[in-house]
């Protein structure tokens, strides 16, 4: 039995153990007063380090406090105070590797903690939690490469993971962590999969799939590059296979529809609305003929937008895996035909529909009528038309398809025009012209259809009306997307919960209450090598006994894709520990939607829309109260590794300029260390020689790359709040950015700063005050003006997801409080709060000196003040004698004998006034200073 071990926690660092309180926030007190009160010399006994701030003692010290008194707890339903709002903030969970966390992967768990410990202290209950992805193909190959069990691999690697993430202070909660490969997870993902099977929404049906031999598996689309397997680089061919396939086209409109109520991207509802692919059209009839031109009993059905171009059909073209081509072929074809079948095979759907790719095809030697003008149009295969899509069969139309046009010029096929554009330069282009027009040369009285003169509109809607009345078609809504190949020859995946019977091979779904259906222990995961599933090894796991009849039965022995547990944890998270449902349904309906969903865009499609699916079924069945997941999804950009610099060289090794000839070749690249670059405009130079020109690039971290940066390192040099902040201010959330070590060092400071102005410069040893150098006083107007600005402004940034001009407020407060001579505490804790999402560790640690006996993760964040809010400064001209010289800025409230000491000192205005004698001075407050000189004393030659 394949169990997970759950993580024991760190060692009690001298805590009191809880008494039995019931909230959250009265045991964090007392966790609190006791941690603080046994740990209060640790910082200076060993905070020798030069260092900026004493990073190193105070991150593990908060973490292990979090840890120890469950801070980021979500209380149970006992304890949930459902007065408050909710707020449920997710990261797409991780697929743990072997490499860890390199410094991409917290840019988006940074954002999300911002996000939950900013909801928290407004009041909030939240839901944050954590967990693992950990079924799948690299920890089955790394299995089978080194014969290690990949549940030992995977634990292991969790192990590592979980340790990291706690290493950067997020705060999940992690009494709340899952895993796809716990029994106790995976049994209800074999009951939704049973739900859908009841609901006819899982079946079986052989059909063309990807299929490596090298990794003894189905691959989806995906996972196929230039016809190799993504992992490992081994050839993949196309071949017919029994597979489990999922409905998902059943809810194609209803996918289609809630997209629109959705607050994500449009780039992401874009891709999934053409990942879908809804078009209207009509299913037209060909009838195959014989060699002497008469109508065989067979038709090839074709499915297109565009009826209205009928007459226009030159030649039909069927997918290499139609099941009516091997009737269509003739004798002289058939080699041809079958060699060509073989060669499709080898190439991906991706790389069969690739627009810039030349288009290939072989003739069937086979011809059918047009319909609509009775001509006999010669029978293509192709592999740029998939059987997956419509019927698997086009009508041609080479004159207005610019891909269909460049086939038939290719194969000298009759291009004939049957639309004319309202632009003549169009007709007269000699390319394909597949917008909208007037048909022409559309007209057969024998069939009685005539649609020449009419807009393409009217002409579609006369042939799909003449289609069904003759019998030759129908009107049909189509759609891009496929069946979701829910099967993979796979051992580390979750069972699927069918057995067959031997005698008649009936297929029987187990009983609910035999689920989880445990996979079994195996020693040898490698491909059978015969297409059968490595499970089949386990026979005597494979033989078994319908429960019900009690008669002999194989269990299935293909698992799921790794896509299965991935597609529902989001609901497990809201009831983790639930042995008796997937869900309750009162805390679904508290917790549910997703309120903020984060994660990357290359599962903008096939993850998002899964998931997406599985929602909608579980809705339809009562378990969940929404019709979508994920209300709000947030694509974070990547990180890239650090800038290189390069430069390239001649054959004889010279290096030449980037811009010097067009001759250049990535094999002639040398890398230049950055200490011999300097920048010379917009470009990039040898120091040495600025007539070299350099190319500048930065590539997505890996590991092939050698550019991935460990965050291990970072926060043993710099501390995990820098690596936090680091991450946020870099750039905006969704824009992708390149690291640099330099720029780390930048919020490193600031935080050194922020530390000295709070508790003042080291001792002489090295070591800190215990408290703070702030003091019991009240703030001055512009004090709270500057701290108010920074509330306000941090507060906006935060909501907006905008967290580096947050962190820019922060510095600019910063900078500003430098110049105080005095530190009121009530600003300095308002600011340490403002922080503290951010740099939660630093933050706790300030709090703590200020004076308070409780964590700060349940405080009030602080609210904005509109009265300093308000512009406080006014341009106020200034006149001479009536005569407006200049202007000074001065504050609404700005005196007369003020005003006129600024006007006496402004550069501009000083020369009219040096050395004169003032008669009088009219000052309107806000609006105007006017100066009357004695004119017996004004100097000659100034007015």
């Amino acid at each position: 039995m394949l169990l997970l071990q759950l993580h024991s926690l760190p060692p009690s660092l001298h805590f009191t153990p809880f008494t039995t309180t019931t909230t959250t926030t009265r045991r964090i007190r007392f966790g609190f007063r006791n941690y603080v009160r046994n740990n209060s010399s640790q910082l200076n006994d060993t905070c020798k380090v030069n260092r900026a701030y004493p990073f190193h003692e105070i991150e593990p010290k908060w973490q292990h406090f979090w840890d120890q008194n469950g801070t980021f707890r979500t209380p149970d339903d006992d304890d949930l105070d459902r007065s408050k709002p909710k707020f449920y903030v997710l990261d797409m969970f991780p697929y743990p590797s072997g490499a860890g966390l390199h410094v991409g992967h917290p840019l988006g768990y940074t954002a999300t903690d911002i996000i939950a410990r900013y909801k928290r202290m407004k009041g909030y209950n939240v839901l944050h939690p954590m967990g693992w992805d950990a079924f799948g193909l690299p920890a089955e190959q790394y299995a089978i490469q080194t014969g290690t069990h990949p549940n030992l691999t995977t634990l292991t690697n969790i192990n590592r993971f979980r340790s990291q993430l706690k290493s950067l202070g997020f705060s999940y909660d992690w009494d709340r962590e899952i895993s796809t490969i716990d029994p106790q997870y995976y049994k209800w993902t074999q009951w939704i999969f049973l739900q859908l099977l009841k609901r006819g929404l899982a079946y079986q049906a052989e059909v063309p799939v990807n299929w490596c031999p090298a990794l003894g598996t189905v691959l989806a689309n995906e996972e196929v590059i230039d016809g190799v397997s993504e992992r490992g680089g081994h050839p993949v061919i196309r071949k017919p296979m029994r597979q489990w396939m999922l409905k998902i086209t059943a809810y194609a409109d209803r996918l289609l529809e809630d997209l629109d109520d959705l607050d994500w991207p449009e780039s992401v509802k874009d891709m999934q609305r053409n990942w879908i692919g809804r078009s209207e059209g009509a299913e037209m009839d060909f009838f195959v003929l014989d060699s002497d031109g008469k109508e065989r009993d067979i038709r090839i059905t074709v499915y297109t937008t565009r009826p209205d171009t009928i007459f226009g059909a030159t030649y039909l073209v069927v997918a290499p895996e139609h099941l009516l081509l091997p009737s269509l072929v003739s004798t002289a074809q058939r080699k041809h035909v079958e060699d060509y079948i073989d060669l499709s095979s080898r190439k991906s759907d991706l790389e069969r529909t690739e627009l810039q790719k030349e288009k290939t095809g072989v003739f069937t030697g086979c011809y059918a009528k047009n319909s609509a003008n009775g001509e006999a149009i010669p029978i293509w295969v192709a592999d740029y038309v998939l059987g997956s899509y419509g019927t698997g069969a086009i009508m041609a139309v080479p004159a207005h398809d610019s891909r269909d046009y460049e086939f038939a010029l290719k194969y000298d096929v009759p291009v004939r025009w049957i639309m004319m554009s309202d632009d003549k330069s169009i007709n007269n282009s000699g390319k394909a012209f597949p917008g909208e027009g007037v048909i022409i040369n559309s007209s057969n009285s024998l069939v009685e259809l005539d649609i020449n003169g009419l807009s393409s509109k009217e002409a579609r809607l006369k042939v799909i009306e003449w289609a069904e009345k003759s019998g030759n078609g129908k009107r049909k809504v189509n759609y891009k997307l496929r069946d979701w190949l829910f099967a993979r020859q796979r051992y580390w995946g979750e069972p699927i919960p069918v057995v067959f019977l031997d005698e008649s091979g009936e297929t029987v779904p187990l009983l609910e209450t035999e689920l989880p259906l445990i996979l079994p222990e195996l020693d040898d995961f490698s491909p059978s090598g015969t297409g059968e599933p490595p499970l089949s090894k386990a026979v005597s796991w494979v033989k078994t006994t319908d429960s019900v009849s009690g008669r002999p039965a194989t269990r299935e022995t293909n698992t799921m894709p790794q896509w299965a547990g991935s597609c529902w944890y989001y609901l497990r998270f809201m009831d983790p520990k639930n042995s008796k449902e997937l869900v309750d349904n009162r805390k679904e309906r508290y917790w549910g939607p997703v309120d903020v969903y984060v994660g990357g865009a290359e599962h903008a499609v096939l993850h998002l829309l899964y998931a997406r699916f599985w929602h909608k079924v579980l809705y339809d069945i009562g378990v969940v109260s929404t019709k979508e997941p994920f209300q709000c999804v947030i694509n974070q950009g990547i990180i890239l590794g650090e800038v290189q610099y390069m430069a390239y060289r001649d054959q004889d090794g010279n290096l030449i300029s980037a811009d010097a000839t067009d001759m250049l070749y990535e094999h002639n690249l040398l890398r230049v260390p950055e200490e011999k670059v300097i920048k010379s405009g917009d470009s990039f130079v040898l120091k040495e020689n600025p007539d070299i020109r350099l190319v500048i690039r930065a590539h997505k971290m890996s590991k092939s790359r050698g550019n991935v940066v460990n965050p291990d390192d970072v926060v043993s040099e710099y501390g995990a709040d820098s690596l936090r902040l680091y991450e946020m201010f870099m750039g905006p959330l969704r824009d992708s950015k390149t690291w640099s070590t330099s720029g780390i060092e930048g919020v490193y400071r600031f935080l050194g700063r922020t530390w000295r102005l709070i508790v003042g410069s080291p001792l002489s040893d090295g070591t800190f005050k215990d408290r703070t150098v702030s003091v019991d006083e009240e703030p001055t107007v512009e004090q709270l003006r500057c701290l108010h600005r920074c509330i306000a402004k941090v507060t906006e940034e935060i909501e907006g997801t905008r967290f580096n001009t947050g962190i820019s407020a922060m510095m600019e407060f910063l900078n500003a409080a430098y110049k105080w001579d005095k530190h009121p505490r009530s600003v300095i804790e308002a600011f340490v709060l403002l922080l503290s999402p951010y740099a939660p560790h630093i933050a706790e640690e300030l709090w703590s000196r200020l004076g308070h006996t409780e964590s700060l993760a349940y405080e009030s964040f602080p609210k904005a003040n509109p009265e300093y809010l308000k512009e406080s400064t006014v341009v106020l001209p200034v006149q001479i004698n009536g005569k407006t010289r200049g202007t000074i800025e001065v504050e609404e409230t700005c005196t007369e004998e003020d005003a006129f000491i600024l006007a006496s000192r402004d550069e501009k205005l000083s020369k009219y006034l040096d050395g004169q004698s003032v008669k009088k001075v009219i000052y309107v407050p806000a609006k105007i200073l006017n100066v009357v000189l004695d004119r017996k004393n004004i100097k000659v030659g100034v007015q």
